[in-house]
C-alpha cells in the first residue's frame, strides 16, 4: 500500500482564465468555497512548501475528506494523478485531474502546539501551527465550521515516507518551484488551508513559502 505509483500530468488550464487567483502568503490560512464542477489549482510556488488542506461538503459539513476512506479507495497512502479524495460518507469530494509533483502525504497531519512539544521540545509548544490556522480561519468565517471539524488533512507537497518498520519520517520535500497539483470538485465544498509555517522540519526546507490558488469555471 506503500508504494503508489508517481502519474505526472500537465493541465491544459490558463491562468489568465482562471476566475480566482491569489497568492497565500507563508504561514497563513485560508478558507474559500469551491462548487462542484470547479477544478482548483495549488502552486509551490517557491518549492518544498507544505500546503496542509482539509476538503467539507458545504451544505453538510458533517461530510469531510476522509484519509481512511482515500487510502482505502485507491490502495495506496499518496496522492498523484487520478487519485480520487472520498469522504467519511464514502462518497467522491474531489479528483486529481493534473499533478507535476506526482506524491502527496495523507499521513502525516497538521502541526500543533501538542505535536511540537512531542517531536520537537517544550520549547517549541507556543509556535505558530497549521492548527492555529484553522482555527483562526475558522472563527473568522460563516462556515459553520469549528473546532470539532478539524480532522486529518492532507499534506499537498509534502514527503512523509513510511519506514520498514512502520514509522513516519519528516524529510526533504519532493516538489520544487512552480510545481502544482490540481483537483476537480466533485460536490460543493469548503476548502480549509493551512499553508505551513512549520519550521522544525524539512517538510519547507525550514522556510515557510507562499502558495498560489487558483480556481477555473
Amino acid at each position: 500500500m506503500n508504494a503508489t505509483a508517481i502519474r505526472l500530468k500537465e493541465s491544459p488550464l490558463d491562468p489568465a482564465q482562471a476566475v480566482y487567483d491569489t497568492t497565500l502568503p507563508a504561514g497563513e490560512p485560508w478558507l474559500h468555497e469551491v462548487k462542484k464542477g470547479q477544478t482548483l489549482r495549488i502552486v509551490d510556488l517557491d518549492g518544498n512548501q507544505a500546503a496542509d488542506i482539509i476538503f467539507f461538503n458545504r451544505h453538510d459539513t458533517a461530510e469531510h475528506y476522509s484519509a481512511s476512506d482515500t487510502i482505502l479507495e485507491q490502495g495506496g497512502i499518496y496522492l498523484t494523478t487520478d487519485s480520487v479524495l472520498m469522504s467519511n460518507d464514502g462518497r467522491p469530494m474531489l479528483t486529481i485531474v493534473a499533478d507535476t509533483c506526482g506524491r502527496h502525504d495523507t499521513l502525516g497531519g497538521a502541526c500543533a502546539a501538542e505535536s511540537n512539544t512531542v517531536r520537537y521540545a517544550l520549547s517549541k509548544k507556543f509556535m505558530h501551527s497549521c492548527r492555529d490556522n484553522y482555527l483562526h480561519a475558522i472563527q473568522h468565517s460563516d462556515s459553520g465550521l469549528d473546532k470539532a471539524d478539524v480532522v486529518p488533512n492532507i499534506n499537498f507537497f509534502m514527503n512523509v515516507p513510511v519506514t520498514a518498520d512502520g514509522q513516519l519520517k519528516f524529510d526533504d520535500g519532493v516538489s520544487g518551484p512552480g510545481k502544482y497539483v490540481e483537483m476537480r470538485a466533485e460536490m460543493d465544498l469548503w476548502a480549509l488551508l493551512s499553508n505551513c509555517p512549520q519550521l522544525n522540519n524539512p517538510c519547507n526546507a525550514y522556510n515557510p513559502t507562499p502558495v498560489q490558488l487558483l480556481i477555473w469555471d
